[in-house]
């Protein structure tokens, strides 16, 4: 398995917070620097590199001289304003030193979840990457919610992956890599070397976040790793601090964590629909339901018993068996109070109903994908 990193064209690199900041002292210049020389090795053994880096908001806090990560939102967006410029300023001075370009790339998960816009950032990275750019990108900290925030840099790697397309996503971090369990806690902990990444166990295996100044932990690893895979995609797990960590991992050596992908990579569209972090609702189904949506059919409104939520037509929702677990999740062809007044229905009810009938299913199976 690791010989197939090794013939990876197109990777997505993550860097955490504790590395480009040493823990919060600052912006760490030399692993910057080292990170850029790295990636000009990758870029002239012909590989294609995104990196995705944290930094901003505890690049600011240092600025700022604050030593506490703040909770209030206007502070924190003000810290990611205040450290994004020395960030960008320092990865761009990096990678001039070998002749690269740079561009900044701020997202939100509002750009991801509309699908224009998903397919136009899209095209903005690869335009970037054929260009011979090394595009750098980071959420938009200075204007982001709690409504439509990633929540951590390591999911936005995992997606970011998946937008593009990448082999691999390497998560450079301050640990060697994923443990059996917490090693600064049980002395018996062991490196995993190498598993399946949708395997349910590795979960357990995960802590919770390192440092104050990180904001995730491997746990949101391992979920990053679990999204990556569905469109094909690798994970490897590495400290950053391991010399020309990036050259030896792309050759194939054995080192760190690997989380491999092991089901056939989901369409485009499909895997835009699995990507969505926030939905707008959720369907309850009867056990009918949960049946015919695995065999790979549709949902009609007779399977479902309840409606959760308000949301308008064409909405992200999450169907949920009768225990509230996820099965699938999809674009709805009728709105939150339209889906009330059909659940339990058969479709050759729908217009009898509502005076009209638009799609005799509920989700349509193109626009469903399971989990």
């Amino acid at each position: 398995m690791r010989k197939k990193i090794s013939q990876t064209r197109r990777l997505v690199v993550k860097v955490g917070s504790a590395l480009v900041t040493n823990n919060g002292a600052g912006l760490a210049g030399d692993f910057l620097a080292d990170l850029a020389r790295q990636i000009a090795v990758l870029r002239a053994d012909g590989r294609e590199v995104l990196l995705v880096s944290s930094g901003a908001i505890a690049a600011g806090m240092q600025r700022l001289g604050w030593t506490a990560r703040p909770h209030a939102m206007h502070e924190l967006q003000a810290a990611a304003a205040v450290g994004q410029m020395g960030l960008a300023q320092a990865y761009e001075s990096g990678f001039s030193q070998y002749g690269l370009k740079t561009a900044q790339i701020l997202l939100t998960h509002e750009d991801l979840a509309d699908r224009l816009r998903y397919l136009n950032a899209r095209s903005t990275l690869t335009a970037l990457l054929e260009l011979g750019v090394v595009p750098i990108i980071n959420e938009n900290d200075t204007v982001v919610t709690d409504e439509i925030k990633f929540g951590d840099n390591d999911t936005l790697g995992a997606l970011v992956a998946n937008l593009v397309e990448a082999e691999a996503l390497v998560i450079l971090t301050d640990q060697a890599g994923l443990y059996t369990a917490d090693p600064r806690k049980d002395p018996a902990a062991t490196l995993v070397t190498e598993h399946r990444a949708d395997d349910p166990a590795l979960e357990a295996m995960a802590g919770g976040a390192g440092s104050g100044i990180s904001k995730g932990g491997m746990i949101t690893k391992v979920k990053a790793a679990q999204r990556a895979a569905r469109s094909g995609a690798h994970t490897l797990i590495a400290s950053g601090r391991e010399a020309d960590v990036l050259p030896r991992l792309a050759q194939g050596e054995a080192f760190g964590t690997l989380l491999f992908a092991s089901a056939t990579p989901l369409a485009a569209r499909k895997q835009w629909l699995a990507d969505h972090l926030q939905l707008a609702g959720s369907l309850i189904l009867d056990a009918g339901a949960v049946k015919a949506l695995a065999a790979g059919k549709s949902l009609l409104p007779v399977g479902v018993t309840a409606v959760e939520g308000e949301f308008g037509r064409g909405a992200a929702v999450a169907c949920r068996t009768p225990d509230g677990r996820e099965i699938a999740r999809g674009l709805v062809n009728y709105s939150s109070s339209e889906a009330r007044r059909i659940a339990r229905q058969p479709s050759v009810e729908i217009e009898a109903i509502l005076g009209y009938l638009d799609e005799p299913e509920l989700i349509h199976r193109d626009n469903l994908v399971l989990l």
